[in-house]
C-alpha cells in the first residue's frame, strides 16, 4: 500500500461487494458503446447500473442494490466515475482495457469497500476528485 492505493495484481481473488458496476456520469449515447466494449471484453454478464444526478445523495450501498440497467438511456452530468464490486482483479484489468478502446472520456475509478458501502455517491466523488487533483499536482 502507498498512499491509500493497492497495487492490483492479475489475480482471481474477488472485490468486495456484489458482482456489479456503478457507471456514473456516462451520457445515453455513451452507455451502449461501454456496454458493446464491456461485452466485447467478456465483461457482459457483470451487472450495471448508470448512475445519474438524482443519485448522488444514496450511498453506494443503496445503489449496489438498484436492478441491472437502471439509468439506462438517461444521461447523465455528475462527474464521470467507474465503482467496481465483486469482480476479480483480472477482470479489472481487462474492464479498463475495455474503456480505453472504447475511446470514452476517462472516468475516476474506485471500488467499494465495506467503508465505502455507507459513503453517500456525492461524497465518494468529491474524494475521489480530490486524490485525482493531488496526483496530478505531483505527477503533472
Amino acid at each position: 500500500m502507498d498512499n491509500g492505493f493497492a497495487k492490483i495484481e492479475q489475480t482471481e481473488r474477488q472485490m468486495y461487494g456484489p458482482r456489479k458496476l456503478l457507471l456514473c456520469g456516462f451520457t445515453a449515447q455513451q452507455q451502449p458503446v461501454l456496454t458493446e466494449a464491456l461485452s466485447a471484453a467478456g465483461l457482459g454478464d457483470i451487472g450495471c447500473v448508470f448512475v445519474g444526478d438524482a443519485h448522488l445523495n444514496m450511498t453506494l450501498g443503496e445503489l449496489m442494490d438498484l436492478p441491472d440497467h437502471t439509468g439506462a438511456g438517461t444521461s447523465s452530468s455528475i462527474q464521470r466515475a467507474v465503482i467496481m464490486s465483486g469482480i476479480t482483479e483480472k477482470e479489472l484489468h481487462a474492464l479498463m482495457a475495455a474503456h480505453r478502446g472504447a475511446d470514452l472520456p476517462r472516468p475516476l475509478w474506485a471500488a467499494l469497500t465495506e467503508t465505502s458501502e455507507g459513503w453517500t455517491l456525492e461524497a465518494l466523488l468529491s474524494e475521489l476528485s480530490a486524490e485525482r487533483r493531488e496526483l496530478w499536482a505531483r505527477n503533472p
